[in-house]
């Protein structure tokens, strides 16, 4: 049996606290120098029906430098009704989602691959995009990095580049 120690062989990065969503936020960014593939958790207490849309863009450096939207589409599954049930369902391979206007408890996950970015011209960030929604819709997001190259009791920081 494989016994996974998530800290160890994953790296978590708060990308966006919990808080309302009337204007829109950016996440954190983050650098996938180190990982083998991210997944941007996306989780929303809709008080609101009101959609909101979430994008993940790349960039060059952790401090956003030429963030554009990412090159490729990525896989992406969403429950739009926690409280029903535990199962993501996949969605269309997209750079964007925009959950439905049910007032419900909602999870959106994307997964990146760092080779489907903009590697040539030196993209390896990534950040998570919150659109314009409504003050009563609370968003959080949280970055999963994995198959790290140096997976150990701490892995390398993410927010460096």
């Amino acid at each position: 049996m494989s016994k996974i120690c998530l800290p160890e062989q994953a790296k978590m990065i708060e990308a966006l606290e919990p808080a309302a969503d009337a204007a829109g936020r950016t996440g954190a960014y983050v650098s996938l120098k180190n990982a083998g593939r991210a997944f941007v958790v996306v989780h929303i207490d809709q008080g609101n029906a009101a959609t909101v849309a979430l994008t993940v863009e790349q960039a060059t450096a952790v401090a956003g430098t030429g963030s554009k939207a990412l090159t490729n589409n990525a896989p992406i599954w969403a429950n739009q009704d926690c409280a029903a049930g535990d199962t993501l369902v996949r969605q269309t391979d997209a750079k964007s989602f925009t959950t439905s206007a049910a007032v419900k408890h909602k999870m959106v996950v994307f997964q990146i691959d760092p080779a489907s970015l903009d590697v040539a011209n030196g993209f390896d960030c990534i950040t998570v995009k919150s659109g314009a929604s409504n003050e009563a819709n609370i968003t959080q997001a949280l970055y999963i990095l994995t198959d790290l190259r140096y997976a150990q009791a701490t892995p390398p920081s993410a927010i460096e580049d």
